[in-house]
């Protein structure tokens, strides 16, 4: 958060004001420990639910990790699910899953 919009917000909840000095520094100190605490929840969520929180210094790296390792997830519970087809049914159709599997996995790759 830049010091302009911290400016904006305390103007916002407590009028205008010539925000300088230690009410600045106050301001400033008060607000990192805010979006400190808000990561540490978005961490700990993430760890909970088995999801890595990646080298994230904000939340929004870390919501980009974890949107990343979301559709990863799905490719493979999606590739997995075509293997099971490959095993359950005849051998000339076999290709056709074993393919998608391919497709779905090379997703990732992109």
């Amino acid at each position: 958060m830049t010091r302009e919009e911290l400016i904006e917000i305390a103007e916002q909840v407590y009028g205008k004001c010539d925000w300088h000095g230690d009410a600045l520094n106050h301001l400033e100190q008060l607000a990192k420990l805010v979006v400190e605490k808000e990561r540490e929840a978005v961490a700990n969520w993430s760890m909970h639910k088995g999801f890595a929180t990646g080298h994230g210094d904000t939340i929004v790296d870390m919501l980009d990790e974890l949107e990343w390792q979301v559709a990863e997830r799905e490719r493979e519970a999606c590739a997995k699910a075509c293997e099971e087809v490959i095993f359950k049914v005849k051998p000339t159709y076999c290709v056709v899953a074993e393919n998608c599997v391919k497709v779905i996995r090379a997703r990732g790759q992109e």
